[in-house]
């Protein structure tokens, strides 16, 4: 059973990585895209539970937190995606007790390596805690303002979308090429290529983050200049 969980964490994560690199790639909303996407997300999903899984028999509680971390990411991006005008509903509500559980224990548990003589808390130092935990704190955030806004849409729900998913493409890239750098080439290792590929997700996220926003402003500029144009016709 143990061997056939690693096998399929294993092929879910190269499912995961070649599908999500496509996808951000695509045109959104284009038909290519949802199907990238949605093999993306039944790979993530998959890469993740697995990896829970196999940490939990190893007793790596860094490893649960961050597979369950990258679940819950990709979970609510495309509830975001899926569900009409990102309406909240009892999901929602669900992953918000998730991230505010998982962001309390990574600031725990980052707060103890920083005390710690070692400086480590389950062999990590203070530095991936806080990280992750930030993430965790931000995505709560964004669940609060969603559900206090009774929902989400236009460009806001394009933004949510994307950052999570991205963000979570970066957990996986970080996984295989930084974490597991033993099992590539040398000449990838020595030119920096692995650590090229682990970022390129956040480079991603950023362009997406600003291009939709230019995008959003350009379109909207257009509109009211369409109005203004108008209402000088009608007079």
């Amino acid at each position: 059973m143990h061997s056939l969980i690693l096998d399929l964490h294993i092929v879910s994560g190269t499912l995961g990585m070649l599908s999500g690199f496509v996808a951000v790639f695509l045109r959104k909303g284009s038909r290519r895209h949802g199907i990238a996407g949605s093999v993306f997300v039944i790979s993530m999903m998959s890469l993740s539970l697995t990896g829970v899984y196999l940490a939990l028999m190893k007793s790596q509680p860094g490893n649960v937190i961050g597979g369950t971390l990258t679940f819950y990411l990709v979970t609510t991006a495309w509830l975001t995606a899926k569900r009409q005008a990102g309406k909240p509903g009892i999901l929602d509500w669900g992953a918000l007790l998730l991230v505010l559980a998982l962001a309390s224990v990574e600031m725990t548990w980052g707060t103890e390596a920083a005390m710690s003589p070692t400086g480590l808390k389950y062999d990590y130092p203070p530095g991936p805690f806080f990280f992750m935990g930030s993430v965790a704190v931000l995505a709560a955030v964004g669940d609060i303002r969603m559900m206090m806004r009774r929902g989400i849409a236009g460009t806001q729900r394009i933004v949510r979308h994307l950052w999570r998913m991205c963000f979570a493409l970066f957990i996986a890239s970080a996984s295989i090429f930084l974490a597991r750098q033993h099992l590539f080439p040398a000449f990838m290792r020595k030119t920096g290529m692995l650590a090229l590929l682990s970022f390129l997700p956040l480079g991603l996220l950023i362009f997406w983050m600003i291009w939709v926003r230019v995008a959003s402003a350009y379109k909207r500029k257009g509109s009211l200049a369409g109005r203004a144009e108008a209402a000088l016709a009608a007079r």
